[in-house]
Protein backbone atom coordinates (compact mmCIF):
# COMPACT_ATOMS: atom_id res chain seq x y z
CA UNK A 1 0.00 0.00 0.00
CA UNK A 2 0.85 3.85 -0.61
CA UNK A 3 -0.15 6.53 1.32
CA UNK A 4 -1.87 9.18 -0.58
CA UNK A 5 -1.26 13.16 -0.71
CA UNK A 6 -3.98 13.42 2.23
CA UNK A 7 -2.64 10.64 4.25
CA UNK A 8 0.69 12.13 4.14
CA UNK A 9 -0.85 15.53 5.02
CA UNK A 10 -3.06 13.62 7.94
CA UNK A 11 -0.08 11.47 9.43
CA UNK A 12 2.88 14.12 8.22
CA UNK A 13 4.10 14.53 11.98
CA UNK A 14 3.81 10.58 11.83
CA UNK A 15 6.12 10.73 9.30
CA UNK A 16 8.91 12.88 10.69
CA UNK A 17 9.67 10.70 13.56
CA UNK A 18 11.89 7.96 12.70
CA UNK A 19 10.67 5.83 15.09
CA UNK A 20 7.98 5.92 13.06
CA UNK A 21 8.24 7.19 9.34
CA UNK A 22 6.04 5.81 6.36
CA UNK A 23 6.76 2.49 6.94
CA UNK A 24 5.70 2.93 10.81
CA UNK A 25 2.17 4.61 9.49
CA UNK A 26 2.03 1.85 6.99
CA UNK A 27 1.95 -0.76 9.74
CA UNK A 28 -0.78 1.70 11.80
CA UNK A 29 -3.40 1.31 8.82
CA UNK A 30 -3.27 -2.16 8.17
CA UNK A 31 -3.57 -3.21 11.97
CA UNK A 32 -6.64 -4.46 14.13
CA UNK A 33 -7.24 -2.82 17.81
CA UNK A 34 -10.33 -4.19 19.90
CA UNK A 35 -11.60 -1.77 22.86
CA UNK A 36 -13.47 -3.32 24.99
CA UNK A 37 -15.40 -0.73 26.60
CA UNK A 38 -16.50 2.83 25.21
CA UNK A 39 -16.45 4.21 28.62
CA UNK A 40 -14.16 6.06 30.36
CA UNK A 41 -11.09 4.43 29.17
CA UNK A 42 -12.01 3.36 26.01
CA UNK A 43 -12.81 7.33 24.62
CA UNK A 44 -9.55 8.38 24.84
CA UNK A 45 -8.39 5.43 24.30
CA UNK A 46 -9.79 4.76 20.65
CA UNK A 47 -10.42 8.37 19.72
CA UNK A 48 -6.39 8.65 19.99
CA UNK A 49 -6.29 5.33 18.00
CA UNK A 50 -8.16 6.72 15.10
CA UNK A 51 -6.54 10.03 14.80
CA UNK A 52 -3.42 8.06 14.61
CA UNK A 53 -4.76 6.20 12.05
CA UNK A 54 -5.14 2.54 12.98
CA UNK A 55 -6.82 0.70 10.21
CA UNK A 56 -9.33 -1.10 11.91
CA UNK A 57 -10.66 -0.38 15.18
CA UNK A 58 -13.10 -3.27 17.41
CA UNK A 59 -15.46 -1.62 19.85
CA UNK A 60 -17.45 -3.80 22.14
CA UNK A 61 -20.28 -2.50 24.64
CA UNK A 62 -23.83 -3.10 25.07
CA UNK A 63 -24.41 -0.06 27.05
CA UNK A 64 -26.47 3.31 26.11
CA UNK A 65 -25.13 6.68 26.59
CA UNK A 66 -26.54 8.03 30.05
CA UNK A 67 -26.31 12.00 30.99
CA UNK A 68 -24.20 10.92 33.89
CA UNK A 69 -21.12 9.44 31.55
CA UNK A 70 -20.36 12.24 29.82
CA UNK A 71 -18.44 14.18 33.05
CA UNK A 72 -15.72 11.03 32.01
CA UNK A 73 -16.81 9.41 28.65
CA UNK A 74 -15.53 11.86 26.10
CA UNK A 75 -16.63 9.78 23.03
CA UNK A 76 -20.23 10.96 23.65
CA UNK A 77 -22.06 14.06 23.76
CA UNK A 78 -25.03 15.45 25.08
CA UNK A 79 -27.41 14.93 21.40
CA UNK A 80 -26.31 10.65 22.12
CA UNK A 81 -28.07 10.12 25.18
CA UNK A 82 -30.30 7.22 24.96
CA UNK A 83 -28.39 6.00 21.85
CA UNK A 84 -26.05 3.04 21.92
CA UNK A 85 -22.61 3.52 22.89
CA UNK A 86 -20.85 1.95 19.83
CA UNK A 87 -23.42 4.11 17.52
CA UNK A 88 -22.41 6.88 19.02
CA UNK A 89 -18.41 6.11 19.36
CA UNK A 90 -18.78 5.60 15.56
CA UNK A 91 -19.94 8.85 14.93
CA UNK A 92 -17.17 10.42 16.79
CA UNK A 93 -14.21 8.14 15.43
CA UNK A 94 -15.67 8.42 11.43
CA UNK A 95 -15.91 12.26 11.93
CA UNK A 96 -12.57 12.34 13.30
CA UNK A 97 -10.52 9.99 10.59
CA UNK A 98 -12.65 8.15 7.67
CA UNK A 99 -9.59 5.84 7.13
CA UNK A 100 -10.27 3.67 10.48
CA UNK A 101 -12.71 0.96 9.77
CA UNK A 102 -15.09 0.43 12.81
CA UNK A 103 -16.77 -2.70 13.62
CA UNK A 104 -18.99 -2.12 16.18
CA UNK A 105 -19.89 -4.84 18.67
CA UNK A 106 -23.35 -3.65 20.52
CA UNK A 107 -23.49 -6.50 23.20
CA UNK A 108 -20.91 -7.55 26.35
CA UNK A 109 -17.86 -9.79 26.10
CA UNK A 110 -18.84 -12.96 27.43
CA UNK A 111 -16.99 -16.35 27.38
CA UNK A 112 -19.58 -17.47 24.72
CA UNK A 113 -18.40 -14.97 21.79
CA UNK A 114 -14.36 -13.70 23.92
CA UNK A 115 -12.72 -15.99 21.41
CA UNK A 116 -14.22 -15.43 18.70
CA UNK A 117 -14.16 -11.40 18.79
CA UNK A 118 -10.35 -11.13 20.20
CA UNK A 119 -9.12 -13.89 17.55
CA UNK A 120 -9.58 -11.38 14.66
CA UNK A 121 -7.58 -8.51 16.30
CA UNK A 122 -3.83 -7.48 16.54
CA UNK A 123 -4.07 -6.05 19.76
CA UNK A 124 -6.91 -5.54 22.84
CA UNK A 125 -7.29 -2.48 24.85
CA UNK A 126 -8.61 -3.67 28.37
CA UNK A 127 -11.74 -0.67 29.08
CA UNK A 128 -13.53 -2.48 31.00
CA UNK A 129 -14.80 -1.31 34.74
CA UNK A 130 -15.29 -4.65 36.15
CA UNK A 131 -13.03 -7.60 37.20
CA UNK A 132 -14.99 -10.37 35.88
CA UNK A 133 -14.63 -9.05 32.03
CA UNK A 134 -10.87 -8.23 32.96
CA UNK A 135 -10.17 -12.05 34.18
CA UNK A 136 -12.11 -12.76 30.79
CA UNK A 137 -10.24 -10.80 28.57
CA UNK A 138 -6.86 -11.93 30.42
CA UNK A 139 -7.98 -15.52 29.98
CA UNK A 140 -8.99 -15.48 26.37
CA UNK A 141 -5.78 -12.84 25.08
CA UNK A 142 -3.70 -15.89 26.48
CA UNK A 143 -5.49 -18.80 24.72
CA UNK A 144 -5.71 -17.00 21.77
CA UNK A 145 -1.83 -15.72 21.68
CA UNK A 146 -3.02 -11.22 21.93
CA UNK A 147 -1.00 -8.99 23.09
CA UNK A 148 -3.20 -6.75 25.29
CA UNK A 149 -3.63 -3.59 28.02
CA UNK A 150 -5.09 -3.52 31.09
CA UNK A 151 -6.10 -0.15 33.20
CA UNK A 152 -8.47 0.28 35.82
CA UNK A 153 -9.24 3.65 37.82
CA UNK A 154 -10.99 4.51 41.06
CA UNK A 155 -11.64 7.98 42.51
CA UNK A 156 -8.13 9.97 42.03
CA UNK A 157 -5.84 7.07 41.08
CA UNK A 158 -5.17 4.61 38.31
CA UNK A 159 -3.11 1.80 37.08
CA UNK A 160 -2.49 0.56 33.88
CA UNK A 161 -0.12 -2.88 32.32
CA UNK A 162 0.53 -4.02 29.44
CA UNK A 163 1.04 -8.01 28.89
CA UNK A 164 2.84 -10.29 26.05
CA UNK A 165 0.74 -13.34 26.66
CA UNK A 166 3.43 -16.66 27.59
CA UNK A 167 6.17 -13.95 27.85
CA UNK A 168 5.61 -10.88 30.51
CA UNK A 169 3.68 -11.42 33.49
CA UNK A 170 -0.21 -11.54 33.06
CA UNK A 171 -2.80 -9.97 34.47
CA UNK A 172 -3.50 -12.72 36.61
CA UNK A 173 0.04 -13.24 38.15
CA UNK A 174 -0.75 -9.76 39.61
CA UNK A 175 -4.63 -9.60 40.78
CA UNK A 176 -5.90 -12.99 41.45
CA UNK A 177 -9.36 -13.92 41.63
CA UNK A 178 -10.20 -14.95 45.81
CA UNK A 179 -8.06 -11.34 46.28
CA UNK A 180 -10.77 -8.94 45.01
CA UNK A 181 -13.57 -7.47 45.80
CA UNK A 182 -16.89 -9.03 44.44
CA UNK A 183 -18.37 -5.49 43.23
CA UNK A 184 -16.41 -2.67 41.83
CA UNK A 185 -15.75 0.18 44.09
CA UNK A 186 -17.55 3.04 42.23
CA UNK A 187 -16.07 6.45 43.96
CA UNK A 188 -15.72 8.74 41.42
CA UNK A 189 -13.51 8.91 39.32
CA UNK A 190 -12.04 12.36 38.60
CA UNK A 191 -13.56 12.84 34.99
CA UNK A 192 -9.89 13.74 33.85
CA UNK A 193 -8.51 10.38 35.20
CA UNK A 194 -9.48 7.97 32.75
CA UNK A 195 -8.13 10.39 29.91
CA UNK A 196 -5.08 10.27 31.32
CA UNK A 197 -4.98 6.13 31.40
CA UNK A 198 -6.65 5.35 28.21
CA UNK A 199 -4.32 8.02 26.72
CA UNK A 200 -1.42 5.91 27.80
CA UNK A 201 -2.99 2.32 26.73
CA UNK A 202 -3.68 3.87 23.44
CA UNK A 203 -0.03 4.63 23.76
CA UNK A 204 1.02 1.12 24.52
CA UNK A 205 -0.97 -0.29 21.83
CA UNK A 206 1.19 2.07 18.77
CA UNK A 207 4.30 1.39 20.70
CA UNK A 208 3.61 -2.68 20.50
CA UNK A 209 1.90 -2.45 17.17
CA UNK A 210 5.76 -0.60 15.81
CA UNK A 211 7.61 -2.38 18.20
CA UNK A 212 9.49 0.54 19.05
CA UNK A 213 9.95 2.27 22.99
CA UNK A 214 9.97 0.33 26.29
CA UNK A 215 6.74 -1.09 27.21
CA UNK A 216 4.72 -1.60 30.18
CA UNK A 217 5.18 -5.62 30.45
CA UNK A 218 6.40 -6.43 33.64
CA UNK A 219 5.46 -3.35 35.03
CA UNK A 220 2.49 -1.73 36.71
CA UNK A 221 2.17 2.37 36.06
CA UNK A 222 0.27 4.03 38.82
CA UNK A 223 -1.17 7.39 38.58
CA UNK A 224 -2.18 9.47 41.53
CA UNK A 225 -3.92 12.87 40.20
CA UNK A 226 -4.29 14.56 43.55
CA UNK A 227 -0.49 14.52 44.30
CA UNK A 228 0.23 13.94 40.26
CA UNK A 229 2.49 11.13 40.93
CA UNK A 230 3.60 8.35 38.43
CA UNK A 231 5.52 5.37 39.68
CA UNK A 232 6.83 2.50 38.05
CA UNK A 233 6.13 -0.85 39.88
CA UNK A 234 8.29 -3.94 38.33
CA UNK A 235 6.48 -7.39 38.77
CA UNK A 236 7.12 -10.59 37.40
CA UNK A 237 5.67 -13.87 35.72
CA UNK A 238 4.36 -15.83 38.89
CA UNK A 239 5.34 -19.83 38.37
CA UNK A 240 2.05 -20.96 40.17
CA UNK A 241 0.35 -18.56 38.06
CA UNK A 242 -3.25 -20.40 37.25
CA UNK A 243 -3.06 -18.74 33.61
CA UNK A 244 0.03 -18.84 32.51
CA UNK A 245 2.39 -20.42 35.54
CA UNK A 246 4.43 -23.93 34.93
CA UNK A 247 1.26 -25.79 35.36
Amino acid sequence: MELNETQRERYGRHLSLPEIGEEGQKKLLRAKVLVVGAGGLGSPAALYLGAAGIGTIGIVDGDRVELGNLQRQILHTTPSVGTLKVSSAAERLRALNPDTRLTLHPFRLSRENAADLIAGYDFVIDATDNFKAKFLIAETCHREAKPYSHAGISAFSGQTMTVNPGISACYRCVFHEGEVPEKQITAGPLGTLPGIMGAIQATEAIKFLLSIGTSLCNTILTCDCLSMTMRRVPVSRDPQCPLCGKA
